[in-house]
């Protein structure tokens, strides 16, 4: 099968020229006569393009990803975040027509030799990707979790940057000590969000070791969690909790201890779920565009795929802090 690379040495112009001659981008500036012998050269090598509907890529004998998840799917009813990424990677293959087939729990029990891209959702550990063939490492893209030591192209968000955000929000209100309730995924291995809250409030002088909990990330955990703090009767007024799904536990807490959100402790969460503007009172939170990180991991395989390319991308998710009435 005929290559970009190919079209763009008969041709003699740039692979990424014939890439936007051929996907018909609006905005490129090429004589007339080279867009007409860039079509020929490829009509000539047989090269499929997506202007013509006859790419690769939408022929689904063809193109098949595996989604690997590190998490078992029971956790998407826990936690929508989970369900939204898994959302945005169906609908976008879907649109592609991409054939898709999804393992949980970092369990793989498809025949890898019809795969032909690989998306990882969340931190995989040696032995999971040791399973994965040579040829497919190639073609890998991790969601929710970077690793720019691999080959991967990763999506996620800067959770070190919105960690950072929540610290100085409470201290521009005044708030002298900061809490933090979160959770953790794997053994032995800190979560980034507590890592940088400790480190950044230490260095704001904003922390006591005393007022940071941890456990998992569901409900229950969070309103056991607060449950034990707030039993000890020396609490934050400020809380940094992990997600909103922690969040809601913790909410059912402070409620049952009678205690007034904002006035009497504040918190701010991390997702923007739907159920979050729905909590009384409303949750402060950091907004994800989770459904996002699973469309974009789709199109940069696409992507990598069809230019060819080597270099490893790493595309961040933005975010936006939605104040409501769990904060001043």
């Amino acid at each position: 099968m005929a290559t970009l690379k190919d079209i763009a040495n008969k041709v003699g112009v740039s692979l990424a020229t014939v890439s936007r001659v051929l996907n018909e981008d609006p905005s490129i500036s090429v004589k007339e006569e080279t867009k007409k012998h860039i079509f020929e050269v490829a009509e000539k090598l047989e090269y499929c393009t997506s202007s013509s509907k006859k790419s690769i890529l939408n022929k689904k004998s063809n193109h098949h990803f595996l989604a690997i998840y590190n998490y078992p799917q029971e956790e998407e009813i826990n936690d929508p975040y989970y369900l939204s990424i898994r959302h945005g990677i169906e609908t976008q293959c879907d649109k592609l027509g991409i054939s898709l087939h999804s393992c949980y729990n970092k369990e793989i029990d498809i025949d890898l030799q019809k795969i032909t891209g690989v998306l990882l959702i969340g931190r995989m550990d040696n032995k999971t990707l040791a399973k994965l063939p040579k040829h497919l490492l190639d073609n890998t893209c991790y969601i929710d979790y970077t690793d720019l030591d691999s080959n991967f192209d990763c999506v996620d968000i800067d959770l070190a940057r919105i960690c950072k955000q929540i610290v100085d929000f409470f201290i521009d209100q005044d708030y002298k000590e900061i809490g933090y309730i979160g959770g953790q995924d794997t053994d032995n291995v800190q979560d980034i969000r507590e890592k940088t809250f400790i480190e950044y409030a230490t260095l704001k002088g904003v922390i006591a070791e005393k007022h940071i909990y941890r456990g998992d990330f569901s409900s229950q955990s969070g309103y056991n969690l607060a449950v034990q703090m707030l039993s000890t009767q020396d609490y934050p007024k400020a809380l940094f909790i992990a997600t909103d799904s922690i969040a809601i536990g913790v909410l059912r807490a402070i409620h049952e201890f009678k205690l007034q959100i904002p006035e009497d402790i504040a918190l701010i969460s991390i997702n923007d779920i739907p159920t979050s503007r729905f909590t009384f009172p409303p949750l402060t939170t950091v907004r994800i565009h989770s459904e996002m990180m699973g469309i974009e991991g789709v199109n940069l395989l696409v992507q990598k795929y069809r230019d060819e390319r080597a270099l490893p991308l790493n595309v961040l998710v933005p975010s936006k802090l939605k104040i409501r009435g769990t904060t001043k």
